[in-house]
């Protein structure tokens, strides 16, 4: 039996929701997420879900808690609803950070996070860069987990014209990923520990977010004799003094996605530019959907 694809978004970032569902070409469900006046969320979907495989659009960027909020009871009624299937479109996993207890009596909120979506009704989830790859095991639910940066943005850093370019990992915890880029890149591979003299360095992580590791890495690269310097974040939280650090770096260009909506004033203000993982975010839905193979969109 076939069941029919529905694509919905919460209000984190509804426009990457709508670049995907042209990808898809199907229309973007029709859903109200709205608050009361005491700050409550309310959720209202305006069409049929009942037996539907339903994949919801929704990063836990901030507001972290209320993006949250909005995704577990959007699952909620949509479980309430019969829908057949539903998976839950993290471009973006908040609480990411907190994977592991760094201290005693500190939470591992990222695995919190895990439960209460199961417990919502998320059977499946997509996601996207997250910051430790352990959260998958996290889930006992399947979990499929993409690079965006090895598919999304080695065209563009093949059409800068980079000469003996060098990846680096700011920590080794980011590895795997410098590794992916260095490996379509051709480049050498080094990690902020054991750095590596070039010409022009791309320093790469997961996320920005007050940009002090990034500003770090890039002015060590820089005493090591880097003449031109790339910088790829991938989620573009951009808090606090991230900005005003960035403009006065070295760095030449940021490169991010749009898995967290970004205003242009950040954009022009921080030399970013912005790539759209709506194309591998959509495959990745066809396919889950289609039954068919996602190995080939890990990177």
């Amino acid at each position: 039996m076939a069941y029919e694809l529905k694509l919905f978004s919460g209000n984190a970032n509804r426009a990457l929701a709508e670049e995907i569902a042209q990808y898809l070409r199907v229309p973007l469900g029709e859903s109200e997420v709205s608050r009361f006046s005491d700050g409550e969320v309310f959720v209202q979907f305006n069409e049929n879900v009942r037996g539907a495989d339903v994949f919801v659009v929704q990063p836990t960027c901030p507001p972290v808690n209320d993006t949250l909020m909005e995704l577990l009871i959007m699952t909620d009624a949509l479980k309430r609803a019969s829908a057949h299937r539903i998976t839950a479109v993290l471009p973006y996993y908040g609480y990411a950070r907190q994977d592991r207890k760094v201290a005693g009596r500190a939470p591992i909120s990222a695995k919190l996070v895990a439960d209460l979506l199961e417990k919502a009704g998320v059977q499946r989830v997509l996601a996207l860069d997250l910051h430790a790859g352990q959260i998958q095991g996290f889930f006992n639910i399947p979990v499929d987990h993409l690079f965006s940066a090895p598919v999304v943005m080695i065209d563009y850093l093949k059409k800068k014209d980079l000469h003996d370019p060098v990846v680096v990992s700011p920590d080794a915890g980011g590895v795997e990923r410098a590794r992916a880029i260095a490996k379509r890149l051709n480049s050498g591979l080094a990690i902020i520990d054991k750095r590596r003299d070039g010409p022009n360095l791309v320093v790469i992580d997961d996320m920005i977010d007050t940009a002090g590791t990034l500003v770090q890495a890039v002015m060590a690269v820089q005493r090591e004799g880097a003449k031109r310097i790339f910088a790829i974040g991938v989620h573009a939280v951009l808090s606090g003094p991230a900005i005003d650090r960035i403009k006065a770096s070295p760095i030449e260009e940021v490169l991010v996605t749009n898995s967290i909506p970004l205003p242009e004033d950040k954009r022009v203000a921080g030399r970013i530019t912005v790539l759209s993982v709506a194309p591998l975010l959509g495959e990745a839905i066809r396919r889950i959907h289609d039954e068919e193979s996602v190995s080939t969109l890990f990177v």
